[in-house]
């Protein structure tokens, strides 16, 4: 469906926009016949035994990485999208893992389309319903990140409902890229784009950093569609122009990877007074998001924490309590999404995949690990049952990035919190134990792990505050270190 819908337009309208990024324009015509040469590179490079190994496709927004995705399934394998701001060594654990048959950054593929000029693709492989689609990689509890698998079924099932409840114009829709294309939210926006024949517009990494450039850039991109953390929609409020006379198009606000709160709700509302505000729920493992409401006035006024909405066709969200008993509505347990978007599970990892998913009736399901309740069928998300957590829209396993500083020279021991202001995540904390304190400035010391860590991990999951413990760690009467006082000490 996808990949014939997204040709379709290139042969229909192919010098529509598909694409901007910065400067430069992807047509239709342009994505079609450029994925095309590129999976008959594919095609050509892989051997028999390789024929469903994987595409790791790294960059930044640029239109060649949609040409890698779609070069890739075209050619009968799933990609891998590897973010160039993901440091080397992250990256080359991705790509060990996958086990990815060819490695495409920007340039490569973009030297690949110019030198087959003129060669067209035989036929496209088509996908199984249960092929992997693409892999995503995300923060893992050991220190290693992990790949979830979403297959060509859950991918579609995902596009079909966010079509059929937004109700996006074929042709005239400008969608905002925000998201870095490996970070599943990045999927909210990508697919419903082109396969509605809309243009995809991304700000990128460089334009987020720079206010005044950003200002600039979201008036260039004048969508009707905005897809974002909610946290980049508190970044661009803080700009007090920032509303419907700067972006006169825009109908839609979609949000998820975070907890949407009251006040940008409202403060969005104050500011797009014709907008729509939707508020979505999901893991990466249930293909994106798996729930939705339209957030109005009513429901501002209603609940002090915004419910994450009503679970998507073809899906059932349960809550599960101990020895998985099923709760009553109101009562609060663990999220349980039931339905054809959730993943098979992790690449190459049976044992983490038997621990979180099982089937419910002959159907896949996951436990999220997401503490919530339902009530008259509407999903309320209450925050995270184990260590792991989201901050500005990216997922972390807390325990990834202590495993990361535990390794450094000098470090005993490393715990890692979210440091919570206001009723909003605001920073990463790591209490670190020291070897060697007397030997450098806590300011020094702070400096050097910070910039190792920066060799390992990507600058969301760099602690903001390091605080050095001296001696051993607080302890709780059952033998666990004891965050409350760890806490405390830097209140």
């Amino acid at each position: 469906m996808i990949i014939e819908k997204i040709d379709k337009w290139g042969m229909e309208i192919p010098n529509k926009i598909a694409h901007i990024s910065g400067e430069k324009k992807l047509t239709y015509g342009e994505l079609s016949k450029q994925s095309d040469i590129l999976a008959a590179f594919i095609g050509e490079q892989l051997k028999d035994e390789e024929k469903k190994s994987p595409i790791a496709v790294r960059g930044h927004k640029k239109s060649e990485m949609l040409v890698g995705f779609l070069g890739a399934v075209k050619a009968g394998h799933p990609y891998v999208p590897i973010d160039s701001s993901i440091p080397e060594e992250r990256a080359e654990k991705i790509i060990q893992s996958s086990k990815a048959g060819l490695v495409l950054n920007e340039e490569k593929i973009a030297d690949i389309v110019a030198a087959g000029a003129g060669r067209a693709l035989a036929e496209p492989i088509e996908m199984m319903p249960d092929d992997p689609f693409y892999i995503l990689f995300t923060s893992g509890s050991t220190g290693e990140p992990k790949g979830v698998v979403i297959t060509k079924r859950n991918l579609e099932s995902f596009v079909s409902w966010m079509l059929e409840e937004q109700e996006f114009s074929e042709q005239k829709e400008v969608f905002l890229n925000q998201a870095p294309f490996s970070f599943d939210l990045s999927v909210m926006d990508v697919y419903p784009s082109l396969v509605t024949g809309g243009t995809l517009v991304s700000v990128t990494k460089d334009d987020i950093a720079n206010p005044s450039k950003l200002h600039v850039a979201l008036q260039n991109a004048n969508p009707t569609v905005w897809v974002s953390t909610p946290s980049f929609a508190q970044l661009c409020l803080m700009e007090k122009t920032f509303g419907d006379s700067v972006l006169p198009n825009l109908r839609k606000f979609l949000f998820c990877g975070e907890t949407l709160s009251p006040k940008t709700a409202s403060d969005l509302l104050d500011r797009f007074s014709q907008c729509e505000i939707w508020n979505t729920y999901g893991p990466t493992e249930a293909t994106v998001a798996t729930s939705s409401i339209r957030i109005t006035r009513e429901i501002i006024d209603k609940f002090p924490s915004l419910p994450v909405g009503y679970p998507k066709s073809g899906c059932e969200l349960r809550i599960y309590g101990e020895n998985d008993r099923m709760l009553a509505a109101g009562e609060s347990g663990e999220i349980i999404i039931v339905g054809d978007n959730v993943s098979p599970g992790y690449l190459g990892r049976p044992d983490l995949t038997e621990r979180v998913f099982f089937m419910v009736e002959k159907m896949p399901a996951y436990r999220t690990g997401d503490q919530g309740y339902l009530k008259d069928g509407c999903l309320f998300f209450e925050g995270r049952m184990d260590n792991q957590i989201k901050l500005h829209g990216y997922r972390i396993e807390l325990d990834d990035i202590a495993a990361n500083l535990e390794v450094l020279s000098g470090i005993q021991r490393a715990v890692v919190m979210l440091k919570n202001v206001d009723g909003t995540n605001d920073f990463l904390v790591a209490f670190v134990g020291d070897e060697n304190p007397e030997k450098q400035t806590e300011f020094e010391r702070t400096k050097m792990l910070k910039k190792e860590l920066s060799k390992k991990l990507p600058a969301y999951m760099i602690p903001k505050k390091i605080v050095f413990v001296p001696g051993s760690f607080p302890m709780t009467a059952n033998g666990k270190v004891d965050r409350k006082i760890l806490m405390a000490s830097i209140n």
